[in-house]
């Protein structure tokens, strides 16, 4: 092992990264001894880069509040795991920006996820939710779940908010595979960014025109009425940034947390016993699945030390949650799934002042489904072998490409 990461090119001892899953909710066989050392120099398969990746919970939480290291994505070093576009690096919204910049865009979008806003949504999000057990329900069996409910319910909650019509759905459940699935090439993901950048402008243009009841108008309007300068670009990067993160991920732990619970009866079975259980159901679900693993990297903005290890100024960084969601001194028994632990430690959102800003409208859908789904459906389970079911290894948001179901 060297002492320092020392950029692309030099001799080096570092594995491959990522590593894949020993199965669906454990951690890559790599991690266990990793965890031993805290922080661990690897070389990332796509792109050829040598980073640092760090695994311990308390570690990872001083690490996201430390002025010290930076989201931005335009530094060289960017722990990038694929070959990335350009625009991954300058078309970006406040999730790579760092200090005044971060909080100034954020705080546009802010107000619509608060939990008081986001609470105010249940009625319309269980409406959606049943309506799409309707049309579940109205299949004949076996259904891909991850389809026809996971991808379309969030993404019918983001796009009424952000005032998107529903015909464009399909686009951006495309795109947004295209985006972060890990399968594609440079100029499939250059494809997309184009695509999605010209269907926003688009979009852009008409709120300005004809503003609405939803989050781009508002935000809009707050800008006009603040008297601070923004371009469309801010306006953009802030709805692809709401897209991919909105509907993306909670699909993601909506097929994963399913097959979860139905993996594991003795849960299941305690959560339609007692349906109060669907909150900590929920926490202890994004814990043990953490689908975003992978997806917060950073930049050294100067030398560092963690355990004795000093990491480089320039050098990039990537915090693993789904170890953290596993260090046995913040979980007791960390490999069992235990829906009454109900602990919001977990870093399955993040931390510090990138936690990500629609957790409650996560965690709000999330409860929803797990609240029906069941009981709508109480025969449910799945038409193949779980280890069957084909996983998205190595994609920036962890999960399924399918989820086969029949009752």
């Amino acid at each position: 092992m060297t002492t320092s990461a020392t950029g692309p090119g030099a001799a080096t001892d570092a594995k491959t990264f990522p590593y894949q899953r020993r199965c669906p909710f454990s951690p890559p066989a790599e991690y266990a001894a990793m965890a031993e050392q805290d922080v661990s120099e690897v070389t990332l398969t796509g792109s050829g880069l040598r980073i640092w990746t760090v695994t311990g919970y308390h570690t990872i939480r001083k690490l996201l509040t430390d002025p010290r290291v930076s989201a931005s994505r335009k530094h060289a070093n960017f722990p990038f795991y694929f070959v990335a576009p350009p625009e991954y690096r300058t078309e970006t919204s406040f999730i790579g920006y760092d200090g005044a910049e971060h909080t100034t865009t954020r705080r546009k979008a802010a107000l619509t996820f608060t939990n008081r806003q986001v609470q105010r949504l249940r009625p319309r999000i269980e409406q959606i939710v049943d309506e799409h057990l309707d049309l579940m329900l109205g299949m004949q069996p076996p259904v891909d779940m991850h389809r026809v409910f996971s991808l379309a319910v969030p993404m019918t909650v983001i796009c009424e908010l952000l005032g998107i019509p529903q015909d464009k759905h399909d686009f951006f459940i495309k795109h947004g595979t295209a985006l972060l699935g890990g399968h594609s090439s440079t100029e499939e993901r250059q494809a997309a960014i184009v695509e999605v950048n010209a269907y926003v402008d688009e979009l852009i243009q008409l709120k300005k025109r004809e503003p609405g009841d939803d989050l781009l108008s508002r935000a809009m309007a707050d800008y006009a009425a603040s008297g601070e300068e923004y371009t469309d670009r801010d306006l953009f990067n802030m709805v692809r940034l709401l897209m991919n993160g909105g509907h993306e991920t909670t699909a993601s732990q909506i097929s994963l947390g399913t097959a979860c619970l139905l993996e594991n009866p003795d849960q299941l079975q305690l959560l339609l016993d007692d349906p109060a259980l669907v909150k900590p159901a929920v926490e202890e679900l994004v814990r043990f699945a953490t689908i975003g693993d992978t997806a917060v990297p950073r930049v050294a903005l100067a030398d560092l030390e963690i355990g004795g290890q000093v990491i480089r100024k320039g050098d990039g960084i990537l915090c693993l949650g789904l170890a953290a969601n596993r260090d046995p001194e913040t979980f007791p028994e960390p490999e069992k799934l235990d829906i009454t632990r109900g602990s919001r430690k977990h870093l399955g959102f993040g931390h510090g002042v990138h936690h990500c800003i629609g957790a409650d409208l996560a965690r709000l859908e999330l409860e929803i489904v797990w609240s029906k789904l069941f009981r709508r459906i109480p025969g449910l389970r799945l038409a193949k072998p779980f280890l069957e079911i084909p996983r998205k290894e190595g994609a920036v948001i962890y999960g399924l490409w399918e989820l086969p179901v029949t009752w």
